[in-house]
């Protein structure tokens, strides 16, 4: 087991990464730029909370599938307009984009957090049908904690949620960088006041203590250069899931921040995985 300082020095990504807040301001920038270049459709609500809320990037081919992409930030910072920029790719390709926000720590439990995600994508598959989308191809992807959100999709037992919903609400997933364990992040201390986190409910809402009752079709990618406990997280997953993991790709040179931007690069083999996932050729 860590001690305590060894979990911030694995988990505190953005302390390894001494330029976060240019890259930041980067995303940032990029993401207005794609925001004016495309049709975005901002701010449908979802659920009761002002928080829950998602973007659309429609694309012009009609009935086209959904990438539905959850951001990332420890549960409690940054915004799903922070990464309009991973949109261009996708819609130029014929892929509809739906970027969600939740509510953050410590106002928000994760536990809650994941209930607001079920939200949305229930949502979005009952919605999609008006808006020109194809709600049968609903792929969810998601970096970090995004990551660790959209394999809870993964795990949900649909129709338990809500009778209406078919258990094959989502026909895949990726999962970048992702935390699916999180009993050591109650230790940690950079992050165990704001998550609030005891053992029992970091088990709860942790993906490996689930089994999805389908094998929906799974893409894991971590940074080559992230930490051993990243890598070790990522092996974890497919260790659990074994019947759901399609490819492991590997990101050599990439930090924590660098590992979702393969994501939205056309010319990335993670970009054109996704696309397949999709029932798209690249």
């Amino acid at each position: 087991m860590l001690a305590p300082h060894q979990l911030d020095h694995e988990y505190n990504a953005r302390a390894a990464i001494p330029d976060h807040p240019q890259i930041f301001a980067r995303w940032r920038a990029d993401s207005h730029a794609a925001r004016s270049e495309l049709r975005c459709e901002p701010n449908y609500y979802f659920g009761p909370s002002p928080a829950e809320s998602l973007d659309l990037y429609p694309s012009a081919t009609r009935k086209a599938p959904l990438l539905v992409f959850i951001h990332g930030g420890y549960w409690r910072s940054l915004d799903k307009q922070d990464f309009s920029f991973l949109a261009p790719a996708f819609v130029r390709a014929g892929v509809a984009v739906a970027m969600p926000n939740y509510g953050l720590a410590p106002a928000t439990t994760i536990a809650e957090m994941v209930r607001q995600m079920l939200r949305a994508l229930a949502w979005l598959y009952r919605n999609l049908p008006q808006l020109d989308i194809d709600a049968r191809r609903i792929v969810v992807a998601g970096h970090s904690a995004g990551a660790h959100l959209a394999a809870m999709m993964v795990a949900a037992d649909w129709p338990l949620w809500t009778r209406d919903l078919p258990r094959d609400l989502v026909c895949g997933a990726v999962c970048i960088s992702g935390i699916y364990d999180l009993r050591p992040l109650a230790r940690a201390p950079f992050l165990r006041d704001d998550l609030g986190l005891s053992e029992a409910s970091a088990q709860h809402v942790s993906p490996i203590s689930y089994r999805p009752r389908l094998a929906i079709p799974l893409i894991t990618a971590v940074g080559g250069n992230e930490s051993s406990e990243f890598r070790r997280q990522n092996h974890l997953i497919r260790e659990t899931w074994p019947y759901c993991v399609r490819h492991d790709l590997p990101l050599p040179g990439r930090h924590h921040l660098a590992s979702v931007e393969a994501l939205g690069d056309p010319d990335h083999p993670l970009f054109h995985a996704t696309l397949r996932l999709l029932g798209k050729t690249p």
